[in-house]
C-alpha cells in the first residue's frame, strides 16, 4: 500500500511497484484515509510518507503497527532530518528511504522490507543504531523475582541475533554462517516468537540491550 498526499508522486510509486510485480492493494492521500484503508486492505508492506494532512505519518505508523504487528512500514520521505528518522523508527517503521532514491533503490527497499530487513538510506543506519545504544544505556527497571526468566535461545539463534544486531542483512548472515537465506529467516522468526517481539527493529534493540552487538 502506498500513502502520500501528492497524487502524481503516489500514482508514480504505485505504478513502479506494480510494474515490478508487487500487488498494490490500496493507496491513500491523508492519514485518516491511510489507517482506514490499510485496516481494510491488510497490506504486508506500507510505503508511507511522513508529511500527511489530517493525521501525521508517525501517528499512522504507530496506530497500524499497533493494530497489525506483522505489518512492515517503509517510510519514503523528503526529509533526512535525524529527528524525523528516529521518530519514524520509534513509531514502528522498519526502514527509512529518502525520496531522492532511484526507482531501483525503492523496489529493492520494498523487497527487503517485505522479508523483514531494516532498510535505511546510507548514513541513516548508523544514526538509528546509535540511538538504540543510547536508549539501551539508560537505566531500566529491575526485573521482579516473580517475573519469568528471559526465554532460552539456541546457540545458532543467538549467533544469528548477534549478527542482526551488528547490522548484517539476511544474505550476509547466510554467507557468514554458510546456511541458506531461508534458514536465517526461520531463525529470526523463531527468535521473534520466543521473545514476543514484532519486528527486526525491536530485535536489534533487544540484542543491543544485552550487549550482543559487542561480541
Amino acid at each position: 500500500m502506498v500513502v502520500d498526499d501528492h497524487p502524481m508522486w503516489r500514482d508514480a510509486v504505485a505504478r513502479d511497484l506494480a510494474e515490478a510485480d508487487f500487488d498494490v492493494v490500496a493507496t491513500a492521500g491523508d492519514g485518516e484515509q491511510a489507517v482506514r484503508r490499510a485496516l481494510a486492505a491488510g497490506p504486508d508492506v506500507l510505503v508511507l510518507d511522513l508529511n500527511l494532512p489530517i493525521k501525521p505519518g508517525v501517528q499512522v505508523c504507530k496506530e497500524l503497527v499497533g493494530a497489525r504487528p506483522g505489518l512492515r512500514v517503509l517510510v519514503l520521505s523528503a526529509s533526512g532530518e535525524h529527528a524525523d528518522v528516529l521518530e519514524a523508527v520509534k513509531s514502528g517503521a522498519t526502514g527509512y528511504l529518502l525520496k531522492s532514491a532511484s526507482t531501483e533503490e525503492l523496489i529493492d527497499a520494498v523487497r527487503r522490507t517485505a522479508v523483514g530487513d531494516p532498510v535505511f538510506t546510507p548514513g541513516l543506519a548508523g544514526l538509528v543504531l546509535g540511538e538504540y545504544r543510547r536508549l539501551a544505556s539508560e537505566p531500566v527497571q529491575a526485573v521482579g523475582a516473580d517475573e519469568p526468566e528471559a526465554p532460552r535461545l539456541t546457540e545458532r539463534e543467538t549467533e544469528v541475533l548477534r549478527l542482526v544486531a551488528k547490522g548484517l542483512s539476511y544474505k550476509q548472515i547466510a554467507e557468514r554462517l554458510v546456511i541458506s537465506h531461508r534458514t536465517v529467516q526461520n531463525h529470526v522468526q523463531n527468535t521473534l516468537g520466543k521473545l514476543q517481539l514484532h519486528n527486526r527493529v525491536e530485535l536489534v534493540r533487544y540484542a543491543i540491550e544485552r550487549g550482543l552487538d559487542d561480541l
